[in-house]
């Protein structure tokens, strides 16, 4: 602007003592300068008013012409103003428009003699500052325009000098054209944004070429046309027709209950769906003849098979001698039985659930049942292939079986349904017992094998008459068990017999059995869990072995039968065996009073006999050849043979 002319002062005016002035507000906006009057000589003259600072982007001004002062005249003393805070915000210095440089200057007015205009400046410490402030970027000016630059990097511009281009390189618009030639590359931003670092206006322009780039890849244009062709792939797709219903099949029945409808209002369908066709179809009531299941009629090696069991069965298989050895002797024959590679054979179908074998001294012949009811007989002494043959005497699994200690020729075999006697010397499996309760096992109440006390299921137990015609029990007695599992009679006293239930073990005697209401003699308490099975000794029936799923083999002392039993001893031994495994049965070794024999769960795959003490004696093993679990085992009477069966049907011959 223009400089101002000021009257001359008067030399012989008194001048006015210097006023104070009240501490600045930095953050009161500041008022421009004030003309002064003119004064005569004897008025005080005023101090120097203070400037605002200027703006470095606005064009300076050209100096101001003072006229010379008088040396004579007093000049008053500089007033000092109060230091500023520099923690006080300081107001941003306002923008000036911008002069137009072809705008003729009016010249400089001349002031009168004498009188002369100080302006004293004070440059602001840098902590005072105006701080920048972060704001969200606008849009503004058109894609062609970019914001004009502000140094943020390096040293700051001193106050009052040029900072950034001038004015004439910006648009209409206040903005920078990116096509000049003083661009920065694309890093300007808009005036009302010049307080960003440089850091957020290169992320700035990161994001405005990120935009450029996608939106020249063209991608929804893309994506349009890749969906125009899937859908009119789709449309060609043709649907499979759907196969016509045969018209000869049944109609199939529907829910009464479903459909809300009463009984009376919808007639009976008369042609009802026919039942799905059975895996092993039910065996028929009455005698059945022994044919092999995989033979319409007897061959040459089933004949062969019978014919060896007729010839064994006849020969006297009493053995008078059978005097208990002691248990050094034991152990050592023990020892001596090994299982080769010949004596390996699967002989039934499926899992063992059960095993006898034959009281022959000369000819080992074995008989296994299966889960699937089958019954496999096989002769070891054969060294044949042909030597083991499967029949089909039941529709459920075979829990127990017993050659008949009177005539080996008869081999008795329980099921779910049935109690069946396989005689060898007619060829026919015939029916002893039939009974819609679920039998689980049997024993013989005489030395003729004419009675039997079998167990069933839901706890109760039947007394079965083979000399009765017909196949229905002569008494069915409930125990008070609600499961029972095993039965066995005592070897001397046959009139006692011992069943095994869930928890409970107890010893009945027989003559005393009815209906209802029937107390045990004997309890064998200290199971915590359900008993797979309990047997008495062989010779005196002074010892009891039972196994319990709570891990442990108990042994009772049952010399007298009180009301209540002597624990002898208790043997930890996994009999977790899970649902795929027969649960496991400790059985008797009849040669041996006081030792007994268990499958076992331990690697490698072994049979365990134990002392009544609970002594391991030994364990039978073969590396080669035994590589399963056999949960059910038989010892031959009175040599030193020993069968195990595994859940796959296959026994193991031990001697």
């Amino acid at each position: 602007s223009p400089p101002q002319e000021f009257p001359r002062s008067d030399p012989t005016e008194p001048r006015s003592p210097p006023q104070e002035l009240p501490p600045s507000d930095p953050t009161e906006p500041r008022s421009p300068p004030q003309e002064l009057p003119p004064s005569g000589s004897a008025e005080p003259r005023s101090p120097p008013q203070e400037l605002p600072p200027s703006d470095p982007t606005e064009p300076r001004s050209p100096p101001r012409e003072l006229p010379p002062s008088d040396p004579t005249e007093p000049r008053s003393p500089p007033r000092e103003l109060p230091p500023s805070d520099p923690t006080e915000p300081r107001s941003p210095p306002q923008e000036l428009p911008p002069s137009d440089p072809t705008e003729p200057r009016s010249p400089p007015r001349e002031l009168p003699p004498g009188r002369q205009l100080r302006v004293l400046l004070t440059p602001l410490p840098e902590a005072a500052w105006p701080r920048a402030q972060k704001r969200l970027p606008s849009p503004r000016g058109p894609a062609s325009k970019r914001p004009c630059p502000e140094a943020e990097s390096g040293p700051r511009a001193a106050p009052g000098s040029a900072a950034g281009p001038s004015s004439d390189a910006r648009g209409q618009d206040g903005l920078w054209d990116a096509d000049s030639d003083g661009s920065d590359g694309g890093d300007a931003v808009p005036d009302g944004d010049s307080h960003l670092s440089a850091y957020e206006r290169k992320r700035l322009k990161n994001i405005t070429e990120n935009a450029k780039f996608f939106a020249a890849l063209k991608l929804h244009e893309s994506a349009a046309r890749l969906n125009q062709l899937t859908t009119k792939r789709r449309s060609r797709i043709t649907k499979r027709a759907k196969p016509k219903k045969v018209e000869d099949e049944p109609a199939r029945r529907r829910s009464m209950r479903l459909l809300r409808v009463q009984p009376t209002d919808l007639p009976l369908v008369e042609t009802l769906a026919q039942p799905a066709a059975e895996e092993y179809p039910q065996v028929p009531a009455g005698p059945l003849p022994m044919v092999p299941e995989d033979e319409a009629e007897s061959s040459e090696w089933t004949e062969a098979l019978l014919g060896t069991w007729m010839r064994i069965s006849e020969l006297n298989t009493d053995h008078a001698d059978r005097g208990t050895p002691d248990i050094k002797r034991y152990q050592e024959s023990l020892s001596s039985m090994v299982l080769s590679e010949g004596n390996v054979r699967k002989v039934v179908k499926a899992r063992v659930c059960s095993m006898a074998i034959h009281p022959s001294q000369s000819t080992i012949l074995v008989a296994a049942g299966d889960k699937l009811g089958h019954v496999g007989l096989w002769n070891v002494s054969s060294r044949s292939e042909e030597g083991a043959h499967t029949f089909t005497p039941h529709s459920f699994h075979v829990s127990c079986m017993h050659f008949s200690p009177c005539n080996p020729a008869h081999l008795l075999s329980l099921s779910n349904d049935t109690l069946r006697c396989a005689d060898v010397t007619r060829a026919v499996f015939d029916e002893i017992c039939r009974s819609e309760e679920d039998f689980s096992c049997f024993d013989f109440l005489e030395e003729n094998a004419c009675t039997a006390i079998v167990s069933c299921w839901d706890g109760a137990v039947a007394v079965v008459d083979r000399r009765t015609p017909g196949v229905s029990p002569e008494l069915s007695a409930d125990i008070g068990f609600r499961r029972t599992r095993t039965v066995h009679v005592h070897p001397l006293n046959k009139h006692y017999f011992l069943a095994a239930g869930l928890v409970d073990v107890c010893v009945f005697d027989v003559r005393y059995l009815k209906a209802k209401g029937n107390k045990p003699l004997s309890s064998l308490k200290g199971h915590t869990k359900s008993v797979a099975s309990a047997y008495f000794s062989p010779g005196t029936g002074s010892r009891v072995v039972t196994v319990c799923a709570d891990d442990k083999l108990r042994v009772y002392d049952t010399t007298s039968l009180s009301s209540s039993v002597t624990l002898l001893s208790s043997i930890r031994h996994n009999n977790n065996t899970g649902r795929w495994l027969t649960r496991f049965r400790a059985i008797w070794d009849p040669k041996q009073e006081h030792c007994f024999l268990v499958g076992s769960m331990a690697q490698p795959r072994q049979i365990q006999v134990f002392q009544d003490t609970g002594t391991l004696l030994h364990s039978f093993c073969s590396e080669d050849y035994l590589t399963s679990v056999c949960s059910i085992n038989v010892v031959h009477p009175s040599q030193n043979i020993l069968v195990g069966g595994n859940s796959s049907g296959r026994l193991h011959v031990f001697k």
